[in-house]
């Protein structure tokens, strides 16, 4: 990994400044590419904009950006983006600011021409990065990135560019994008902060999401994982027709690829959730779809017997196992429920008796 400090002047950073909208956002006489296609929109508030600003005017130092280089001369930027754009686009007349020491609002323009060159003449102090993609990712995360904090996945975009990952983020990662109106209420976080396309990718490589961007870097659209993403929320609303908050965040992508051939009545499955959802012993109603497809009662945090309930039964079982009738020490039994919850039984003390490990590992297994 090579990486070299450079001082960059703004005046040179700002040179054919251009945002495209949708296209990107490109500067240094059109070397810097600061925001890909697609990738996450400005995030930063208006007083984190103006702050920028007001401490290049008061020759206060900013912290260090990261630029990636690339094979032809030219740049990604790999962190620095909020504070560039807000660079750029003061420079360019696009927001007033308040100045720091006079008071009053002005946009770039209007300020003397002595203050004008004082913040094109500001040195940016700027990384050159160049590697290979694992070393950039890893080079990356260490850094001490200071004001916007980048999230994993925006931290994938800046090392996996490319037409694919640009496709991707048309489909995943601005307002209301096609993945946003199709499947919003499914999913968790912000698709401009990438956690729509996090999430995609993480369903369709079962959490190898660093693999396929890697695979998928240089092919020419993202059509296979939109496909895959319509499949996977078609299904869950096929299987689950009718919508209840728990079902946000859930990883239905991970569902999908284990159960998709699995035949499931919609109707029987809706009365169960009816019925789960009224049932007291079942505490983790955001496991409820999970147990239904796989009938393991450990998603739903069935309700244990209690510390106390527990010590009663063993005393009035001698300390003896219900099975085998052996004595065993307290911490040596469990509490089990006589006719189990599967088959109705209640989370009472009249269906608990105490059995040692051995025959309640037994009895699970039947």
């Amino acid at each position: 990994m090579n990486i070299e400090l450079h001082e960059i002047s703004i005046r040179d950073v700002v040179k054919n400044y251009k945002d495209s909208q949708e296209e990107g956002v490109t500067g240094y006489d059109g070397k810097l590419n600061i925001r890909p296609k697609y990738q996450r929109e400005f995030v930063y508030k208006d007083k984190q904009r103006d702050d920028v600003i007001t401490s290049i005017l008061k020759n206060f130092p900013l912290n260090v950006m990261y630029w990636v280089k690339n094979e032809d001369n030219t740049f990604e930027l790999l962190d620095g983006q909020q504070r560039t754009v807000s660079i750029c686009r003061f420079v360019a007349g696009d927001f007033t600011i308040v100045h720091p020491l006079r008071g009053f609002e002005n946009v770039f323009h209007n300020l003397p021409s002595d203050e004008q060159k004082k913040i094109l003449d500001y040195k940016l102090m700027i990384y050159f990065c160049e590697g290979t993609d694992s070393e950039k990712l890893d080079w990356f995360k260490i850094i001490n990135i200071a004001g916007e904090k980048l999230t994993d996945q925006e931290l994938r975009n800046a090392i996996y560019t490319g037409e694919w990952l640009t496709d991707a983020k048309r489909y995943f990662s601005k307002t209301n994008c096609d993945a946003s109106n199709l499947a919003s209420d499914y999913l968790i976080g912000s698709p401009i902060r990438q956690d729509y396309l996090e999430t995609a990718i993480k369903w369709i490589s079962n959490d190898n999401i660093e693999k396929y961007m890697a695979e998928s870097q240089h092919k020419p659209n993202a059509e296979e994982l939109w496909s895959y993403f319509q499949n996977v929320i078609n299904w869950v609303q096929e299987v689950f027709p009718t919508y209840h908050k728990d079902m946000k965040g859930q990883p239905w992508g991970i569902f999908y690829n284990k159960y998709k051939n699995k035949k499931c009545n919609a109707k029987e499955l809706e009365k169960e959730i009816d019925r789960l959802r009224l049932d007291d012993d079942v505490t983790n109603h955001r496991g409820i779809y999970e147990y239904l497809l796989t009938n393991d009662e450990k998603h739903l945090n069935i309700r244990a017997f209690t510390n106390n309930q527990k010590h009663k039964k063993y005393t009035e079982q001698d300390g003896k196992c219900a099975k085998c009738n052996k004595e065993f020490e307290a911490n040596k039994m469990e509490g089990d429920h006589i006719t189990p919850w599967i088959d109705g039984g209640k989370t009472e003390y009249d269906n608990l008796q105490m059995l040692c490990k051995n025959c309640n590992r037994k009895k699970s297994k039947k």
